[in-house]
């Protein structure tokens, strides 16, 4: 129950604090864990609140440490139990990429900043054995998009008929992304997940205990055909190319030209918004965060101009342009 975590949050923060602070609730994540904002009278700080056995600190710390040895900007931390699943963190402040950006300010040095950071994550040794972001993980993803957007956001069970055909429809695609230079992967390398700290750069990583080994293109597709924003193409593929000219002979021999490698990320991304439409249907309807399914209607824009660009005939696809219905 909440009022007994509470209480185990309470006395856990009471030992690293005293009584000498006061704590808010911060945005909501997209799993189990909560975050608070901790004001102390040396400091603020961040509560990283991952209860077990939904969550499991141990690996977010493994992580933090990896980047931390790589160069990227991570918090600091300031007290960890992981046996009750509580972390005490350096606060980023309030400023994400998103609200920079919303505020019209130019997001130019923040990619700079966001390609520079990706390379040094690219070229790192983790140090810890990560999971295989395989054609058999891509197709489980995938069926998120089955099993929550399409039944519980638009009104639509698949048949097994409808399932399988979906399947082989997408089997061309996970194969060839699957195929890829694999390098380690942030997975959730976007403009909420990204902070300026204190208002400025370099950016602060976060929600990075996901990591996997996979496709070069997965974090920069991810950043440049953000679920939450629409940049313009042209400055997508400006990004994109210089990314390219790059990277290191080992990854960039493996595509002929800037323009296949452009397509490939496109591919890439449009995997990604396959899953992120099935998630936040799973979001709403599962965990009851209603509001990512404000989140529906750009990510399937993506995805429908990704299809247009690689050439992807709707009737070849026709579950990916069900409309939603139930909001």
């Amino acid at each position: 129950m909440e009022t007994d975590r509470a209480e185990v949050r309470g006395r856990w923060l009471r030992q690293q604090l005293s009584d000498n602070y006061l704590v808010a609730p911060l945005a909501g994540d997209a799993s189990f864990r909560r975050y608070f904002r901790v004001k102390h009278a040396e400091k603020d700080y961040v509560l990283m609140d991952a209860p077990p056995p939904h969550e499991d600190v141990s690996l977010f710390l493994a992580v933090r440490d990896w980047f931390e040895r790589a160069g990227l900007r991570v918090s600091a931390l300031y007290g960890k139990d992981i046996e009750q699943g509580f972390l005490l963190l350096e606060d980023f402040g309030d400023m994400t990429w998103s609200s920079y950006y919303a505020a019209g300010k130019a997001p130019g040095p923040l990619f700079d900043d966001a390609l520079r950071q990706l390379q040094l994550l690219q070229a790192s040794q983790p140090g810890l054995v990560l999971p295989q972001f395989d054609v058999a993980r891509m197709q489980r993803e995938c069926d998120l998009y089955l099993d929550w957007y399409l039944p519980h956001v638009a009104g639509v069970v698949p048949t097994d008929v409808q399932r399988l055909a979906f399947h082989q429809s997408l089997r061309d695609t996970l194969s060839a992304i699957a195929s890829l230079p694999q390098v380690p992967v942030h997975l959730d390398y976007h403009s909420r997940n990204l902070m300026l700290p204190g208002g400025k750069l370099p950016l602060g990583q976060i929600d990075y205990q996901d990591a996997v080994r996979g496709p070069v293109t997965y974090d920069l597709a991810s950043l440049l055909y953000d679920c939450y924003q629409d940049y313009p193409e042209t400055e997508r593929f400006a990004c994109s190319a210089h990314f390219f000219e790059s990277l290191p002979a080992v990854h960039s021999g493996a595509f002929s030209d800037v323009d296949e490698w452009h397509r490939l990320l496109r591919l890439t991304a449009l995997q990604r918004h396959i899953k992120a439409i099935g998630i936040f249907g799973r979001l709403a309807h599962r965990d009851g965060k209603s509001q990512f399914l404000d989140e529906i209607p750009l990510t399937r824009k993506h995805l429908h101009e990704e299809m247009q660009v690689l050439g992807m005939k709707e009737s070849a696809f026709p579950l990916l342009y069900i409309e939603p219905v139930n909001r």
